[in-house]
C-alpha cells in the first residue's frame, strides 16, 4: 500500500483513530450495563434472550418450555375432576350400605349442591377452568343422584321407564343449569347428549316394536335437527348434528330394512324421513347435494316399496326403476322452482333417481350378455343344425323393460354423454330381446342382423341426436374447417353449428359401429349352426361392412373395410367347406381374398382405406399359406401365387419397397418347397439357372443404379442357390458338397468385403459359419463326450465372467460393427 502521507505522520493518525475507537467501545459497554440494570428493576423476572443473542453476551441458553401455562392448568383440572368423579362412584355404589338413610341423603345434597355452586362464585373470580371441571362433577353427580333415588325411594319402578323419565329431568335441569350460567360450555351439550334417551327409552319401557322404536328416534332426530339450525352455541349445535346424524340413519335405515319386510309399516316412515332431509337441504345449503340424494332414495324405496307388494316378483326390479325414473323427471321438470339451493336439490333428486335407475340397469345386464357373448360359447358343432338354449333360461323377462326406459330417460337429455348412453342401451334392448323372450332361432339371427344393420346406419348418418348437444356439457366444439375447402353445403351453413355438430357426431358414430360390430359377430357365431345361415349372416354383413366403408368416415370407413375383407373371406372359405375341398384346397381358393385386395388397393391408390384393405389381404393371405402347410404339393403353388400378387402390387410405386422384397421371398420358398417335393438331391442343377441371370441383372442395375442397394441387386440370386445348398449339406453325409458349398461361400464373403458389399457378406459369411459348424459337429460332440462333467459349467462360468468384466468394450465393438455394416452397400 502507498500513501501520500510520510510513514510517521500516517502512524500518528493511525494510533489517534484506534484510540478513539477504544474510548468509543468503553462508553458502549457502560451504557448497555445500565440498560440492563434498569429491566431487571422494572420487570420481574429477566427475559430470556434469544439462543444465538445468549451466546454472542456468552450467556447461556436456558430450556424451552414443553407446555404452556393453560394447557397445564387444563390438565390438571381434568384430572381432577375425573378423580372426583371416581370417588363420588365408588362412594354411591360401595359405600353407600354403611350409612343411614339420613346420612345418605345428606351427603348426596351436600356434595352435589356444593358442586353446582361452586362454579358460581369460580366465575366471579375469573376462574373459567376451574368452575367447568367443578360443573362437570356436579353434573355427574346429579345422575348419581337419580341412581340414588331409584335404588332407596323408588325401587319397584321400571328401569326403562324411570331411566326415560329421569333423562328428561335430567335433560331439563342441565338445561336450565346451563342457561343460568352462560359463560360454562359443559351443561347445554351434556343437556342435549341427555335429551336423545327419554323418547327411544319411553317406548321401550311401554312395549313398543321395531316401528314405534324408529319413529321414537326419527322424532329425536328431528328435535336435534330443530337445535342444530337454530341454537346459538357452536358446542350445542355440534353435540345436536352428531345426534341427529345417528338417529336419522338409524331411522332411515330401519325404513329402508322394512321396506323388504312390511312395506306398508315402512312407507310413512320412509317418507317423513325424506321431508325432514328436504327440510334440512332447504334451509343449510352446505349439505344440501346430500340431503337431497338420500331424500331421494327414501322416497323411491317408499314409492317401490308398495308396488312391490302388490306386483310380481318379476315386476320388482322395474318397478324400482319406474320410480327412480319418476323422482329424476320430477326434479328435471321443477328446475325453475324456487328456494331449491341454487339447484343442488334438484341435482341431489335427480342423482338418487338416476343411481336407482343405474341400478336396475346393472341387474338387466346379465341377458345383454347372454345375447351378445352367448353364442361364442359353442356346445354344438358347426353346420349341425342344432342350436343350443339361451345361457340364462328362466332370467325375468323384464330386463329389456328396465333397458328401454332408461335408454328413453337419457334420449331426453340434452348431453353428449346421455345421448351415448342411450345409444348403448337401445342396443342392449334389441341384444337382450331374444335371451329374454326366448325367441327361436331364425327370430334370434334375424333380429342380431337387424341390430347390426341399425348400428351401422348410425355409424354412418348419427343422425339429428347429435344436433342441439351442449358442448360443455360433454362435447368439445371442434374448429371449424375451412371455408375455401369446404363443400357447398357446408359453405351455405353456419360455420359454428358445423364445429358444434362435427365432434358428437363423430362419437356417436363410433359407438354405434362398435355396437353394430358386437352384434355382427354374435351373428356370425350363431350362423355356424347351420349351413344356409352362414352364407345369410356373411352376405348381409359384407354388403353392411361395404356400405360403412364406402360411406363412413375417418376410423369407421378404415374399420369397416377390413370388417368387408374379413366376411368375404369367410364367404369364400366357407364356400370350400361346402363343396367338400379339403383344408389345404380351401387355403388355395382363398389366395383369391388376396388377389381381390391387391385389386381394390390398385384402384383405391393413395387413400388411405388402401392401407387397411390391403393390410387385412395380406393377413388373410398369410393364413391361406398355413392352410396348405400340410401338403406340400400345394404349398409350393400357393406361395408361388402369393408372389404373383405381391410382384403385382409392386409395381405401384408406393408399395414397392416392401411387395418387392416379399414377393422375391414367396418365389424363393415357393422355389425350395418344390425342391422338396421332388426330392432333389442336386438343387444346384435348378437353382443356378436362375442365381446366374439373377447376378447378371443385379450388375447391371449396380451399374446403372450405384445407389442401389446390395440387398436388392445381389441378394435374390445369391440365396436362390446358397440356402438350398445350405440345406441340402447338413443332410449330406459326404464331404464333396460341404466343401465345395464352403469354397462358394468363402468366395462370396470375399468379394463382398473386397467391394463393401453387404448382402454377399452376410449371405456368404452366414452360410460358410453354418457350413463349418455342421462339418465340425461330430468332433465337438465328441471332445465334449471325452471332457470331465464339471468343465463345460466351470467353462460357461469363465466366459460369463469375461463378458461380464469387459462388457462395456463389448458393447462399443458391437456398435462399431453394426456402424460398418451399415456403411456398406
Amino acid at each position: 500500500m502507498e500513501s501520500s502521507l510520510p510513514p510517521a505522520e500516517e502512524l500518528v493518525l493511525v494510533d489517534r483513530e484506534l484510540a478513539r475507537l477504544d474510548a468509543r467501545r468503553a462508553q458502549l459497554l457502560l451504557r448497555r450495563d445500565w440498560l440492563l440494570r434498569v429491566l431487571n428493576a422494572q420487570l420481574p423476572a429477566a427475559p430470556v434472550p434469544p439462543a444465538h443473542a445468549a451466546a454472542s453476551v456468552g450467556v447461556p441458553a436456558s430450556p424451552r418450555a414443553e407446555a404452556t401455562p393453560r394447557s397445564t392448568q387444563n390438565v390438571l383440572l381434568t384430572l381432577g375432576g375425573v378423580l372426583l368423579t371416581v370417588a363420588a362412584l365408588v362412594f354411591t355404589l360401595v359405600s353407600w350400605g354403611s350409612m343411614g338413610i339420613g346420612g345418605r341423603s345428606a351427603v348426596l345434597a351436600a356434595v352435589t349442591s356444593a358442586a353446582l355452586s361452586a362454579p358460581v362464585v369460580l366465575l366471579r373470580r375469573g376462574l373459567r377452568s376451574t368452575a367447568e371441571s367443578v360443573a362437570a362433577l356436579g353434573l355427574v353427580l346429579t345422575v348419581l343422584d337419580a341412581y340414588a333415588l331409584h335404588r332407596v325411594a323408588l325401587p319397584d319402578t321400571r328401569g326403562l321407564a324411570y331411566a326415560a323419565v329421569a333423562s328428561a329431568v335430567l335433560a331439563g335441569v342441565w338445561a336450565a343449569y346451563g342457561s343460568a350460567l352462560g359463560r360454562l360450555r359443559i351443561p347445554l351439550p351434556a343437556a342435549v347428549a341427555a335429551a336423545q334417551l327419554p323418547l327411544p327409552l319411553g317406548v321401550l319401557a311401554a312395549g313398543g316394536g321395531v316401528v314405534p322404536f324408529a319413529w321414537a328416534v326419527l322424532a329425536t332426530a328431528v328435535l336435534d335437527l330443530g337445535a342444530v339450525l337454530w341454537a346459538r352455541p357452536l358446542p350445542v349445535r355440534v353435540t345436536a348434528g352428531v345426534g341427529a346424524a345417528g338417529l336419522g340413519g338409524w331411522a332411515l335405515l330401519t325404513g329402508l330394512f322394512l321396506s323388504f319386510a312390511t312395506p306398508l309399516r315402512a312407507a310413512p316412515l320412509l317418507l317423513v324421513c325424506a321431508a325432514v332431509l328436504l327440510f334440512l337441504a332447504v334451509r343449510h345449503r352446505g349439505s344440501a347435494l346430500a340431503s337431497a340424494v338420500v331424500a331421494g332414495v327414501a322416497v323411491v324405496a317408499a314409492a317401490g316399496g308398495l308396488v312391490r307388494a302388490v306386483a310380481p316378483e318379476a315386476w320388482e326390479v322395474p318397478a324400482y326403476a319406474v320410480c327412480g325414473a319418476a323422482l329424476a323427471a320430477g326434479a328435471w321438470w321443477a328446475a325453475g322452482v324456487r328456494n331449491l339451493s341454487g339447484g343442488a336439490v334438484r341435482d341431489g333428486l335427480a342423482l338418487a333417481g338416476g343411481g336407482v335407475l343405474g341400478l336396475a340397469v346393472a341387474w338387466a345386464v346379465p341377458p345383454v350378455a347372454a345375447g351378445s357373448l352367448g353364442p361364442l360359447a359353442r356346445r354344438t358343432a358347426v353346420w349341425s343344425g342344432e342350436h343350443s338354449a339361451p345361457v340364462l333360461a328362466g332370467y325375468p323377462a323384464t330386463a329389456p323393460l328396465v333397458l328401454l326406459l332408461a335408454a328413453a330417460a337419457l334420449a331426453v337429455v340434452p348431453r353428449l354423454w346421455a345421448r351415448c348412453g342411450a345409444l348403448v342401451l337401445g342396443w342392449a334392448v334389441l341384444t337382450a330381446l331374444p335371451v329374454s323372450l326366448d325367441l327361436p332361432y331364425a327370430a334370434t339371427l334375424a333380429l342380431m342382423l337387424v341390430t347390426a344393420a341399425a348400428a351401422s346406419v348410425l355409424a354412418v348418418r348419427p343422425g339429428p341426436s347429435a344436433r342441439g348437444l351442449k358442448p360443455g356439457a360433454g362435447a368439445r366444439p371442434a374448429p371449424a374447417p375451412d371455408p375455401s375447402l369446404a363443400p357447398s353445403g357446408w359453405a351455405l351453413r353456419p360455420m359454428a353449428a358445423v364445429a358444434r355438430e362435427v365432434e358428437p357426431t363423430a362419437v356417436l358414430g363410433r359407438l354405434a359401429f362398435a355396437c353394430g360390430l358386437t352384434s355382427a359377430g354374435g351373428a356370425v357365431a350363431l350362423g355356424l349352426d347351420a349351413r344356409g345361415a352362414t352364407f345369410g349372416v356373411l352376405g348381409v354383413l359384407a354388403v353392411l361392412f361395404g356400405a360403412v366403408a364406402v360411406a363412413g368416415e375417418g376410423a369407421r370407413r378404415l374399420v369397416g373395410a377390413c370388417a368387408a375383407v374379413l366376411t368375404v373371406a369367410g364367404l369364400v372359405g366357407a364356400g370350400s367347406a361346402a363343396a367338400g375341398l379339403g383344408v389345404a384346397v380351401s387355403g388355395l381358393v382363398l389366395l383369391a381374398v388376396p388377389a381381390g385386395t391387391a385389386a381394390a388397393g390398385a384402384w383405391l391408390r393413395r387413400r388411405p382405406v388402401a392401407v387397411a384393405v390391403e393390410a387385412t389381404g395380406a393377413a388373410v393371405g398369410l393364413c391361406a399359406l398355413v392352410l396348405t402347410v400340410g401338403r406340400p404339393a400345394l404349398l409350393a403353388p400357393a406361395l408361388a401365387l402369393g408372389g404373383v400378387v405381391a410382384a403385382a402390387t409392386a409395381v405401384r410405386p408406393e408399395r414397392r419397397p416392401v411387395a418387392s422384397w416379399v414377393a422375391a421371398g414367396l418365389f424363393l420358398l415357393a422355389t425350395w418347397v418344390r425342391l422338396a417335393v421332388w426330392e432333389v438331391t442336386a438343387p444346384e442343377a435348378y437353382t443356378l439357372p436362375v442365381t446366374v441371370p439373377a447376378l447378371v441383372v443385379g450388375v447391371l442395375r449396380r451399374r446403372r443404379d450405384p445407389e442401389a442397394s446390395s440387398w436388392t441387386a445381389y441378394g435374390p440370386g445369391l440365396a436362390a442357390t446358397l440356402v438350398p445348398s445350405l440345406f441340402a449339406a447338413w443332410a449330406d453325409p459326404h464331404w464333396t458338397r460341404p466343401l465345395l458349398l464352403g469354397a462358394a461361400a468363402l468366395g462370396v464373403t470375399l468379394l463382398g468385403a473386397r467391394f463393401r458389399l453387404q448382402a454377399p457378406l452376410l449371405l456368404g459369411g452366414a452360410v460358410l459359419a453354418l457350413d463349418g459348424l455342421h462339418e465340425l459337429a461330430p468332433y465337438v460332440v465328441q471332445a465334449v463326450g471325452a471332457l470331465p462333467r464339471w468343465l463345460p459349467p466351470a467353462l460357461a462360468g469363465l466366459l460369463l465372467l469375461a463378458v461380464g468384466a469387459t462388457y462395456e468394450q463389448r458393447l462399443r465393438d458391437a456398435r462399431r460393427l453394426r456402424e460398418r455394416l451399415g456403411r456398406l452397400r
